[in-house]
C-alpha cells in the first residue's frame, strides 16, 4: 500500500536515473528494504509509507531496480529517541540553536537524500557539516603545509571517512556531480598525502 505514491515522490525529489547492478549490490549491502525492516520491527509497511507521505518520516534513500524501497537500517531509531513520529520534528529541530537552520535540515532529512551518513542523526549531520567545512578550509589555514597541520587535516579526513559510506555511481547522477567523499576525502588525501613519518609517530 502506497508503494506507487512513495516511488513517485522519490522520483520527484531525485530524478529518474537508472540503477546499475553495482548500484543495486551497494544499496542491498548498506540499506534495508522497507518492507523487510517493517516486518522485523512489527510495523505495518502501509502505515509507515503513509507517515512518509505526511512528512513524519524521511523518504527512502534509494529505489532498487526491482522496485524495493531502500531505507537506513536504523530508520526508526530517531523516532524512538524522540518518543514517537509525531514528536520527531520538534526533537530533531531542537538540536540546532537556530530554529530556521534546524527546520532546513529537517526538510533535507525528510527528502531521504542523507545517504551520506552511516547513521542519520542530528549529531552525525552536524559533525559531518563541521568536518567538511574544516577540511575544505584547511588549504587556506595560516599553518598549511606544516607537519602539525597535516596531522590535523588527516584526523578530520579520517573521522569523516568513518561517518560516511562509500557512495555509488547513482549518487553522482542524482546529486549532479561529485559527492562529499569525492571532494573531502579522496581528493584531499590525493592532494595532501599523509606524511609516513608523521603517521608512524601517531
Amino acid at each position: 500500500m502506497y508503494e506507487r505514491e512513495i516511488a513517485a515522490r522519490f522520483r520527484a525529489v531525485n530524478g529518474d536515473h537508472p540503477m546499475s547492478p553495482a548500484d543495486d549490490a551497494y544499496v542491498t549491502a548498506q540499506f534495508a528494504a522497507l518492507d523487510d525492516l517493517c516486518l522485523a520491527s512489527g510495523r505495518d509497511p502501509g502505515a509507515v509509507r503513509l507517515m512518509m507521505l505526511a512528512g513524519l518520516l524521511p523518504l527512502p534513500g534509494y529505489l532498487r531496480s526491482d522496485g524495493a524501497q531502500m531505507v537506513p537500517k536504523d530508520l526508526f531509531a530517531p523516532t524512538e529517541a524522540a518518543g514517537g513520529p509525531e514528536k520527531l520534528e520538534a526533537w530533531f529541530v531542537a538540536h540546532w540553536a537556530d530554529p530556521a537552520a534546524g527546520r532546513q535540515e529537517w526538510e533535507a532529512y525528510l527528502s531521504g537524500r542523507y545517504v551520506c551518513l552511516h547513521s542519520v542523526t542530528p549529531a552525525s549531520i552536524q559533525r559531518k557539516e563541521r568536518l567538511t567545512a574544516e577540511i575544505t578550509a584547511a588549504p587556506y589555514d595560516p599553518d598549511a603545509g606544516t607537519p602539525r597541520w597535516s596531522v590535523r587535516l588527516h584526523a578530520a579526513i579520517d573521522e569523516l571517512d568513518a561517518l560516511e559510506p562509500a557512495f555509488t555511481p547513482y549518487d553522482r547522477l542524482r546529486f549532479g556531480g561529485p559527492t562529499s567523499r569525492d571532494l573531502c576525502i579522496d581528493a584531499m588525501r590525493a592532494r595532501f598525502p599523509r606524511d609516513p613519518a608523521t603517521a608512524r609517530e601517531r
